[in-house]
């Protein structure tokens, strides 16, 4: 099959979520997909074996960590990301953009690009559309990101403006600079809550034909119903058929009803880091593993889960692992997380294909934050 090219299998009348395939130089990706974030080369607590026997077909890697260490001259060296990492499936890559301008006090911004200081030993650094993309090349990934202007939340419409302006004009640049053999790019649409520049900016990198679109500027401090906004000022600009992809969402109702308007393809830190913090993730909501009235309670994570931590051990154990300092315990919670996520879209997509996404979708709202509220008042009868 043609690197590159994304089939639509199908999708489901009551709404616009759609079933694709995505193939890359390393594996078909079926959507929608939620892709896990190995930030510095690898998926926290997870080796690639056992990302492998989730099914996860498809890594995140952050572009601006991996330049600042171990840099992208040395992973070329060691015959690209896929190699130095052990993992043999497909990878995307981010621009780098969101972490530079997070930066904030840090950076400099200019037409040419953003001049900062590294987080971590405080050298200077610059990365523009030429570096990022050329950053991307040495790393060797599937899907490279172009760089953009991510404006922050709130600001004004004046700036939302100017970073529409910039997004383009780099994106323009990445388009057409050298890539790594089979490398797709995918376009990113900015445009803060301004349904009008949402428009504008996806409409021209349309007219670009990238590879894939995603919808960028979302999740960074907005309210969950401007995060929907922005999907549905953006996605009904994009082409049927190439993949839609929205950055950094990670909430399963954000999910949901992201699928519901057309998305294909999702990543967040979500699963992983909550996991670390002894958050445990279910269909139902998310519960602290952590809390006193797990002491004594021999259920696994998540009732009629099969993943290996919930055949094999209960919320009790895990919950000793985490009070001890057990490295174990975060691996467990991990592996629980992961697999939640990543059987949660396969479901998604086994319901679009059947022609029951609606009810799906339905099921899913009447009975998320159940867990919670669970936890809650348990934790009032206990007091």
């Amino acid at each position: 099959m043609e690197i590159g090219k994304f089939e639509l299998l199908g999708s489901d009348p009551s709404c616009g979520a759609r079933r694709g395939r995505l193939h890359t130089a390393h594996g078909t990706v079926e959507t929608p997909v939620f892709m896990p974030v190995g930030t510095q080369a690898t998926v926290k607590c997870m080796t690639p074996r056992e990302m492998h026997e989730l099914d996860c077909e498809i890594l995140l890697g952050n572009t601006y960590h991996l330049n600042d260490r171990p840099g992208p001259d040395l992973i070329e060296k060691m015959s690209g990301l896929h190699r130095f990492m052990g993992w043999d499936r497909a990878i995307l890559t981010d621009s780098g953009g969101y972490q530079v301008f997070s930066l904030g006090s840090m950076n400099k911004i200019t037409d040419q690009g953003v001049s900062f200081q590294s987080h971590s030993d405080g050298r200077k650094h610059f990365i523009g559309p030429h570096e990022s993309m050329e950053i991307q090349r040495k790393l060797g990934s599937d899907i490279a990101m172009v760089f953009d202007e991510c404006p922050p939340y709130p600001c004004e419409k004046d700036y939302a403006c100017q970073a529409v302006r910039r997004t383009l004009d780099w994106a323009a640049i990445c388009r057409n600079t050298p890539r790594a053999d089979g490398q797709l790019v995918f376009g990113i649409v900015q445009g803060g809550v301004h349904a009008d520049l949402r428009g504008e900016c996806a409409k021209a990198l349309v007219e670009m034909d990238f590879d894939g679109y995603a919808i960028g500027g979302v999740s960074v401090g907005e309210p969950d119903e401007l995060i929907l906004r922005g999907v549905d000022d953006s996605v009904g600009h994009l082409p049927v058929d190439k993949p839609r992809y929205l950055m950094g969402v990670g909430e399963m109702a954000q999910m949901v009803e992201s699928v519901a308007r057309g998305v294909d393809m999702f990543d967040c830190v979500m699963p992983t880091r909550q996991a670390r913090n002894g958050t445990v993730s279910t269909r139902r909501g998310r519960y602290p593993v952590k809390a006193a009235l797990y002491k004594e309670d021999t259920r696994p994570l998540e009732e009629g889960c099969g993943c290996y931590a919930c055949s094999n051990f209960t919320r009790a154990y895990v919950r000793h692992l985490l009070n001890v300092g057990e490295i174990l315990g975060l691996r467990l919670i991990t592996m629980h997380n992961l697999h939640c996520y990543l059987d949660f879209m396969k479901d998604m997509r086994t319901a679009i294909e059947q022609g029951t996404f609606d009810a799906f979708r339905a099921a899913f709202h009447a009975s998320y934050r159940m867990v919670l509220e669970e936890h809650t008042e348990n934790v009032k009868e206990n007091n």
